[in-house]
């Protein structure tokens, strides 16, 4: 109905508490033309995600928003297809290749802090988005792009930002029809295939290693039953996909976690107790990981208030029955983070940010599903431990030598992930 899509419009957050709130663990509204489903209880969630996966699909409104940029990338393929290359590229995420990565992520992290001066403002996001793309690069395609980051990192702006504005709009222009709008987005296309290209020609060029795990390695040596090898296009499709699903949500992790100790003192001071404690001032290293309890349930938390990807989306693909409704083929289900995460039948205090909360007590009574940053079942994020050691190691280096100081407090522009509405801007100072 009309005023659903204007509510959901006006703040798509507040819309969806309120929704698990009146109505309960599920509840249908139409937004735009759509009717949703939307589940807010961790065993309906756990049914949609893994007991009946084979039932749902990313659908035709994910493929809409990220089928351009990503093509048939791990994201946004289905069936064997997908299998295949999530079996293809599971050998980068390995444990051993965790332990290699760290040290690039630690050497990234101080390279970007020696730009940082005693007492100046600074954009967190910013820097948090460039510090990503630059590990995700290096760690997965073996290539340093800092002399290239700044167009890259607009690139994958401009197509996150497109694509998160197209979710919202019940009718948009058609992407042949050159508005201004329409030839940013195509030249980010062009500017990301140029970019990644290169990538591939270098690594051809110096005869790719069969026993390399990075992810171009990994794909330029693949051969399929026949004895054929993936095409340009697919490489292309899961190159791009990588750098774009592997930076953002990170970065959108360390943004909020960094604005949340900021404005939470005594959790940043029992932070730093912990790193001078374990460190005893040097870098943070993979073998100290054990010991940074604090520092892992601060990320934990700070994923908890505000997780990067918010809610996740379904279309069902075989008729299914969830919480009692009947669902039918081509309907769409969203299960969400934002509001489970926030449920105060799991969380004393939902709105505080405790890191303490989390014991190992309090996560084996926790609800599977009342806490699923990286989404779940089959199609949980093939890079969810990546992701953990890149936050918890940049947060360590960073918090082990500076304070940040947040001038504002945090607004959104909820879409396909928990993105910042301006600038994140907060005033560092060296400890």
């Amino acid at each position: 109905m009309v005023h659903h899509t204007l509510r959901y419009a006006d703040d798509p957050l507040a819309f969806v508490t309120e929704v698990a709130r009146e109505y309960g663990p599920v509840a249908e509204y139409d937004i735009g033309g759509i009717s949703f489903y939307q589940l807010s209880d961790p065993e309906l969630v756990e049914h949609v995600l893994v007991q009946e996966n084979q039932r749902y699909i990313k659908g035709e409104l994910f493929q809409e928003s990220l089928g351009t940029v990503l093509g048939d990338g791990l994201l946004t393929s289905e069936g064997e297809f997908w299998r295949q290359q999530r079996h293809l590229m599971q050998p980068a995420f390995l444990p051993q290749m965790l332990r290699r990565y760290s040290e690039v992520m630690v050497d990234y992290t101080e390279r970007m802090l020696s730009s940082w001066e005693d007492g100046e403002t600074r954009d967190i996001h910013e820097d948090m988005m460039s510090l990503t793309v630059e590990i995700a690069a290096k760690t997965l395609f073996d290539v340093d792009i800092r002399e290239e980051e700044s167009a890259v990192g607009d690139a994958l702006e401009t197509v996150m930002d497109y694509s998160s504005t197209s979710m919202k709009r019940p009718v948009d222009v058609p992407r042949w029809v050159p508005t201004p709008r329409n030839r940013r987005y195509q030249q980010a296309l062009d500017d990301l295939t140029e970019v990644v290209g290169r990538i591939v020609t270098e690594h051809r060029d110096d005869d790719p290693d069969p026993e390399a795990n990075d992810v171009v390695s990994l794909l330029l040596t693949f051969r399929d039953d026949d004895g054929d090898s993936l095409s340009d296009e697919q490489i292309r499709d899961e190159l791009v996909t990588i750098l774009l699903a592997g930076h953002e949500t990170t970065a959108l992790a360390l943004t909020y976690t960094l604005h949340l100790l900021g404005t939470n003192p005594e959790q940043a001071s029992t932070l730093r107790e912990e790193l001078d404690a374990v460190l005893d001032g040097e870098r943070p290293g993979f073998g100290d990981l054990d010991d940074l309890t604090y520092t892992e349930q601060v990320v934990k938390e700070g994923m908890r208030v505000y997780p990067p990807v918010w809610e996740l989306i379904r279309e069902a693909a075989e008729p299914d029955a969830v919480g009692g409704y009947r669902v039918e083929p081509g309907q769409t289900v969203s299960v969400q983070q934002w509001v489970l995460h926030r449920d105060p039948r799991f969380y004393d205090d939902p709105l505080d940010f405790r890191p303490s909360r989390w014991t190992k007590a309090f996560e084996r009574d926790l609800p599977k599903y009342a806490y699923f940053p990286f989404g779940g079942g089959p199609r949980r994020c093939i890079g969810d431990r990546f992701a953990m050691l890149e936050a918890r190691l940049a947060l360590a280096t960073i918090a082990r030598s500076w304070t940040v100081d947040p001038t504002h407090d945090l607004s959104f522009d909820p879409s396909i992930t928990l993105r910042p509405e301006g600038s994140v801007e907060m005033v560092v100072n060296r400890r």
